[in-house]
């Protein structure tokens, strides 16, 4: 669900995973048949534990472990295509910026 333990204890300290609907500590462990709900960016996540693995290992056995529900899929998908017609209407230039450019870009963004 996270890439790394570091982002994923970072997630559960800013409130944004709950599990059966309440917020937790990084410590709180999961059992077979809890619903973990986490907030990645702008897209809520609602994942159903399946099973606990046995040992910490890859990425592709914790997927395992878990299914996510079909609501949360549906919102995942639909924020891709809201996303991709997003960057679709923005406007591009159509060669990149000087040496000029790019310092009144900084001073836009207010990096000096």
């Amino acid at each position: 669900m996270f890439k790394s333990r570091s982002l994923a204890a970072d997630a559960v300290s800013g409130g944004k995973v709950h599990i059966n609907g309440e917020r937790v500590k990084p410590s709180r462990g999961v059992q077979p048949g809890d619903t973990v709900t986490f907030t990645r960016g702008a897209v809520v996540f609602e994942c159903t534990v399946t099973a606990i693995p046995v040992r910490r290992g890859p990425a592709s056995e914790a997927a395992r472990c878990y299914d996510e529900t079909p609501a949360s899929k549906v919102r995942r998908e639909e924020f891709a295509v809201r996303m991709k017609v997003a960057a679709g209407l923005t406007p591009r230039p159509d060669d990149r910026p000087d040496k000029h450019d790019r310092r009144l870009l900084r001073r836009l963004r207010g990096r000096n």
